[in-house]
């Protein structure tokens, strides 16, 4: 039985199962984020996090003058990473980039995001990360922009609500005014007499037939007291004859 050893063997033997960490240190280093399996993942994780404390400590050694007389950089510290980093780019990076970025943090520098698994050998597999070099809304850093921006956006919004609670009386009483007026003119309107309209095409309609029988009328008695006035007269001259 196992009794007392740490860690995972991954089916590799303890000089390849230490290159294998070194590297995927050194890609974590260079790119912040890898995709591995979940079980390298949790080696590599206090694996990494242990080489970036060093150079962490190693920059507050250098800050607050706590080095040998002569020296500015802190060499031992920087020779200890270099025995696992062996590339030289990603070792100034893990000194001059990540150590200042990280120097508040006391530990949990990464972050380990699980994925699934993987079509073909069904292995479990996970993202480890960098904090500070991950999404926003994901770090620490962007919960204190959260927290600020909350403030910010309260601010106003509670001198809205103050104003909106101080005038609701005003408010109500232009309603109330406005309604009244609306009101009012509704029932002039309603109440407005019919001024007679003779000039409409639907009473000129009803008074053309009215006026042409009139006229029909007026033409028949015509000739009719033309002929009564010609009798009378002609009455009136057979008895002037007949008296001479």
């Amino acid at each position: 039985m196992r009794h007392l050893v740490k860690g995972r063997k991954l089916k590799r033997t303890a000089s390849h199962r230490k290159a294998l960490l070194a590297n995927l240190a050194t890609s974590l280093f260079e790119h912040k984020k890898i995709t591995t399996t979940l079980a390298k993942a949790k080696e590599l994780r206090p694996y990494a996090e242990h080489l970036i404390t060093k150079a962490r400590t190693a920059l507050m050694r250098e800050r607050q003058g706590l080095l040998p007389e002569g020296h500015t950089v802190d060499v031992h510290n920087r020779r200890m990473v270099a025995r696992v980093i062996r590339k030289k780019a990603v070792l100034q990076e893990l000194f001059d980039a990540i150590a200042p970025v990280v120097e508040s943090r006391n530990g949990g520098y990464t972050r380990i995001i699980k994925l699934g698994t993987r079509r073909g050998d069904a292995a479990r597999l996970a993202v480890i990360e960098l904090v500070d070099w991950s999404a926003p809304q994901d770090g620490a850093s962007s919960t204190k922009s959260k927290k600020k921006a909350a403030k910010k956006t309260s601010k106003p919004a509670s001198k809205k609500a103050d104003e909106t609670k101080s005038a609701p009386k005003e408010v109500v009483e232009e309603k109330t005014a406005k309604k009244e007026a609306v009101d009012t003119e509704v029932i002039e309107k309603n109440n407005a007499p019919v001024e007679s309209t003779t000039d409409t095409p639907h009473t000129a309609a009803i008074e053309e037939p009215t006026a042409v029988a009139e006229k029909t009328q007026n033409e028949e008695q015509v000739p009719e007291n033309q002929e009564a006035s010609q009798k009378l007269s002609f009455d009136d001259t057979a008895e002037q004859e007949e008296q001479k």
